[in-house]
């Protein structure tokens, strides 16, 4: 081989088997390593679950899985997206061609714009193409059958706030609220919504098509306790929706 080799930046699922463009099949079909992420402590890659359905199952040879370290703070987050980029840009200039799997979406709050950026400073010219994937969001609408935004209505999609406060003043300035990232403030987003008395307008999704699957239109009745996790979205509507 010679030259760089190509990055290819593939978002897949998430949700049932076969959320994959056919472009990214063909490109994971010709690359000679294949990159997953895998969250720390999971025994495996969500990435790679992902797949199943798709008729292509990544060669034990050219499969690279990596445990993704998503601590807190930002120092080490660096060097652990350094380390990577290191690692990768070595492969890509060895002239193979490399594919990267990304969960959902390939640029919309995701790993891979970080590790794109870092590849792009170490091989200003890097051959790449990005092919987009499917948004949890997109997916958890899907799933329920829930209408993202209809006629003029304002949609905002944002990473849960840290506060009560601040998503009660992003509720009332929308008339779509899509929140990423929950995590452990699920309790109080809940309390929220139906003090709000908004739950029953609202919906959430956790691992979609994937075992552990939770999906609920209407939030009122969700425990916080059993429903928190990875992989989880929740859509909120500030009112009913309005017939057409």
């Amino acid at each position: 081989m010679s030259g760089v080799g190509t990055l290819w930046g593939i978002g897949v699922g998430p949700g049932p088997a076969g959320y994959l463009p056919l472009a990214a099949l063909e490109a994971l079909r010709q690359a000679d390593l294949v990159y997953a992420p895998r969250a720390r402590g999971a025994a495996d890659s969500v990435a790679l679950q992902c797949l199943a359905g798709t008729g292509f199952e990544p060669d034990a040879g050219k499969l690279r899985e990596i445990e993704f370290n998503m601590d807190p703070d930002r120092a080490v987050l660096s060097e652990h997206y350094a380390q990577l980029a290191d690692m990768i840009a070595a492969e890509l200039r060895s002239g193979r061609n490399v594919a990267y799997l990304t969960i959902g979406d390939t640029l919309t709050y995701s790993t891979y714009g970080y590790v794109l950026a870092a590849l792009r400073e170490r091989i200003p010219d890097l051959p790449h193409r990005t092919f987009p994937g499917v948004t949890s969001y997109a997916a958890a609408a899907s799933a329920l059958s829930w209408p993202l935004g209809e006629g003029k209505e304002r949609v905002l999609i944002l990473p849960c706030p840290e506060t009560p406060e601040e998503l009660r003043r992003d509720i009332e300035s929308h008339d779509i609220v899509v929140l990423m990232k929950v995590g452990a403030r699920l309790g109080w987003v809940l309390d929220l919504l139906r003090e709000m008395d908004i739950a029953r307008h609202c919906a959430f999704a956790r691992r979609i098509g994937l075992p552990g699957e939770l999906l609920a239109s209407g939030v009122g009745e969700l425990v916080a306790d059993e429903a928190m996790g990875y992989l989880a979205t929740l859509l909120v509507r500030r009112s009913p929706r309005k017939e057409r």
